[in-house]
């Protein structure tokens, strides 16, 4: 009896390490389990929102930091009974928080804003010291990330005049986090060129890619590498900061000597150059069908989630010419939300539940600024679905 105990701690630890259940038939596999996470976006160190729990022109540190304690309290809570994955059930345990980008706001000099060093430090103590989350083996919850355009623009520079003309601070410390180099980048090692910020993640049963602002054509460049190793079968998720129907302005400069400047007024955060036109304010549509294409190439890619747009929604992306079906949610802003901006009480983050078993996954709206915390709108992705 002593061997049989001895022998069956290993394939118990297994188990819990996998996130299985104790089976009584050894011969079949338990589901893994249900995964929960926290999806935000748009944090902006550097600014001041105009009104904030009775105070006036609060800045992003201060606000943040209350968006972050308030997710801290997320595991005494009970989802709504919904329908969606883990309705009705008390959440108790967060396997990771994903971020969206734009952490420093642009360092422009008329708005007196701070520079990305100070941002992502004060970012680095709301949300990697602060945060609080466990995961279901009562580990710290996982945090993965992507740069917004603000990010990348206080790396490689802006039209608009800047205090420092750049700081690549944030855009180095999201690359040390995600990729842990053995050579740490700071600002003044971080090669723009070369540590872009595209990795990928297995998650109970879906493959998520974490891209660089948009997946233009050098991005896709590098999904088709990584989506090489994934089975058809396998559904993806792409997260990244732009949304789908992209803006025009965050594209290479496609005049002259392709440089950012205040008569062009293109950000150059994507390496595509501009093919619509020669101004922003033309829609980017050869871009889009160039991306619809790609998701046509690759049917497993069944949802977007994104940031940019400072506004919780969901929706289905059709391409220009309403010829694809992608899945895609947004995140609100705690600092520029398109709605919550004006009224602090409809500030929210999304709250995740996936469901390896189903392939369902289930997005919630959170109302964390009132008290107590309320559930808005939700949706639920059938990832099995083809678009």
């Amino acid at each position: 009896m002593k061997r049989k105990a001895i022998y069956l701690l290993p394939l118990l630890s297994v188990a819990v390490i996998s996130g299985c259940k104790k089976n009584d038939d050894p011969t079949k596999e338990e589901p893994a389990a249900i995964v929960q996470f926290v999806f935000t976006s748009d944090a902006h160190y550097g600014i001041t929102r105009a009104a904030f729990q009775g105070g006036a022109n609060v800045d992003a540190h201060t606000v943040n930091a209350a968006m972050v304690a308030k997710m801290n309290t997320l595991p005494d809570l009970t989802l709504p009974d919904d329908g969606g994955v883990n309705a009705g059930k008390k959440i108790a345990n967060v396997d990771y928080v994903m971020e969206a980008g734009d952490i420093a706001n642009r360092m422009e000099v008329s708005a007196s804003v701070q520079t990305a060093g100070i941002s992502w430090r004060q970012f680095k103590t709301d949300y990697l010291q602060n945060l609080t989350l466990k995961n279901k083996n009562n580990l710290p919850a996982g945090f993965l990330m992507v740069p917004g355009n603000h990010d990348v623009s206080n790396t490689i520079g802006y039209y608009a005049k800047m205090q420092p003309l750049t700081d690549a601070s944030s855009m180095a410390e999201i690359y040390n986090l995600m990729f842990k180099p053995s050579l740490l980048r700071t600002a003044l090692t971080y090669n723009y060129n070369g540590d872009r910020i595209n990795y990928s993640r297995d998650i109970a049963g879906v493959h998520f890619c974490f891209i660089q602002m948009w997946p233009d054509s050098a991005v896709r460049i590098w999904l088709n590498t990584d989506l090489q190793n994934v089975k058809t079968e396998t559904p993806v998720i792409i997260v990244a900061h732009d949304q789908p129907a992209v803006v025009s302005n965050h594209f290479t400069n496609p005049n002259g000597n392709h440089s950012i400047n205040t008569t062009d007024k293109f950000d150059n955060v994507l390496d595509e150059h501009f093919k619509d036109g020669t101004s922003p304010a033309t829609a980017g549509a050869i871009e889009q069908r160039a991306f619809a294409a790609f998701l046509k190439q690759h049917t497993n890619i069944r949802a977007y989630l994104h940031g940019h747009v400072h506004e919780s929604k969901f929706y289905t992306w059709t391409g220009p010419d309403n010829d694809v079906s992608l899945s895609a949610a947004s995140a609100d802003s705690p600092m520029k939300g398109v709605v919550s901006a004006a009224d602090e009480t409809k500030l929210t983050f999304l709250f995740a539940a996936l469901d390896p078993a189903t392939m369902k996954l289930t997005l919630r709206e959170v109302y964390w600024n009132v008290t107590p915390v309320k559930w808005g709108s939700m949706v639920t992705i059938d990832l099995k679905k083809k678009g």
